[in-house]
């Protein structure tokens, strides 16, 4: 069982009016005594009371725990601060000497408090040293409506930190190398005894790198990245939509201390264009026909974005609105799966302007329209 912050606010001896120096028996014959008095069957508000001592017996009534608990209650300092009602100075007894926050589970916290990070000591090096991931980037690209439909290769200029390019991010002037750091001897960290605690914190010297550079780099003066423009060559897959985020791994900031450099993040903006619009993976174009095309029917050529138009079959009667489906026209997919469709939707055009023979012809076809398309309308 670790040990509970309870252990140092309450002395479990005196809750059972025995001595420290008590027999197990001792202890057993009192609790079963204060057990029966304090009941809460037996005698009304003795509740807490009751729950008291069965709680210091849980814990000296166990000779494990209770040796424990011994040992605890000697860190003279650590009972004082959290107003114990008995403190004994001494680093010794079972801890002998030496004592880390982590051995009580529940206290990192507790020591948190009082000394502040330094009171939570965890494996490794401490905060601040040791290999850091760089920060991602993001940048946005800008396509072509062609461009994002059917993918492509380019590339995207950032200006950023990098790997100095002198030092190739070592930090030391070409020729050199960083060396162990002579104070902590190539740890990165430095160990502070104050007493029974030992508490380890990042070297000021190397700055928790455990190398230093005696001779720095005279292009980056020793940091081992420099800012500078950079191109970065990215592989926009197929089909790609405005607003989609491409991720370069290992293309973002370099990483410190040896740790991995961040990732790139490329934001597609894609522009529209003039005849085709997109709906997911299909492509969509509106089509003007005349009336006597909508009306008669006509085979019409229709263009479509790699540049080889096909020939759509317009059906006798045709009203303005219907969409005509033209398989495998669309948007290719990047995962091998087929592509989409081009969507043509048909938009039956009304001319502003009529010459003679058209308007004589209009007239003729108005004589001779025997239902008007209204006759649903009239009750």
């Amino acid at each position: 069982m670790a040990p509970q912050r309870e252990w140092f606010e309450k002395n479990y001896y005196a809750v059972l009016g025995v001595p420290e120096t008590a027999t197990q028996k001792e202890i057993t014959r009192a609790y079963r005594k204060l057990a029966r008095d304090t009941h809460p069957d037996r005698n009304a508000g003795q509740e807490d009371r009751f729950k008291e001592v069965s709680a210091a017996y849980d814990v000296i009534g166990d000779p494990a725990k209770r040796k424990e608990y011994d040992e605890v209650r000697k860190l003279g300092p650590v009972g004082a601060g959290f107003g114990g009602p008995r403190t004994r100075p001494g680093g010794g007894g079972g801890f002998n000497g030496s004592f880390r926050v982590d051995d009580l589970g529940d206290l990192g916290d507790l020591f948190g408090g009082l000394f502040g990070d330094r009171g939570r000591t965890r494996p490794g090096p401490p905060r601040g040293a040791g290999p850091q991931r760089g920060q991602d980037l993001e940048a946005e690209l800008h396509l072509s409506f062609a461009d994002a439909v059917h993918g492509v290769t380019t590339a995207v200029n950032i200006t950023s930190e990098a790997p100095c390019a002198t030092c190739h991010g070592s930090g030391a002037r070409p020729g050199t190398s960083p060396v162990p750091c002579p104070v902590c001897a190539g740890r990165g960290v430095l160990d502070e005894n104050q007493g029974l605690f030992s508490f380890s914190a990042p070297c000021t010297r190397c700055a928790g790198r455990g190398v230093v550079v005696e001779s720095p780099c005279p292009t980056c003066n020793g940091s081992g990245v420099q800012t500078r423009q950079r191109e970065v060559k990215v592989r926009i897959p197929a089909g790609v939509d405005d607003g989609q985020r491409i991720r370069l791994k290992g293309r973002g900031k370099p990483g410190r201390n040896g740790g991995p450099p961040g990732d790139l993040y490329v934001v597609v903006r894609t522009a529209s264009h003039p005849v085709f619009g997109r709906s997911g993976r299909d492509l969509t174009l509106t089509l003007p026909v005349t009336y006597p095309e909508a009306a008669l029917g006509a085979d019409i050529t229709v263009p479509t974005l790699d540049g080889e138009p096909v020939t759509v079959r317009l059906p006798a009667g045709t009203r303005s609105g219907r969409t005509l489906r033209v398989k495998g026209r669309g948007v290719p997919s990047s995962s091998g799966g087929p592509p989409g469709d081009l969507l043509v939707t048909v938009e039956v055009a009304v001319p502003s302007k009529l010459s003679a023979a058209e308007r004589k012809a209009v007239e003729q076809l108005a004589a001779a329209t025997t239902e008007s398309p209204r006759t649903h309308l009239e009750s």
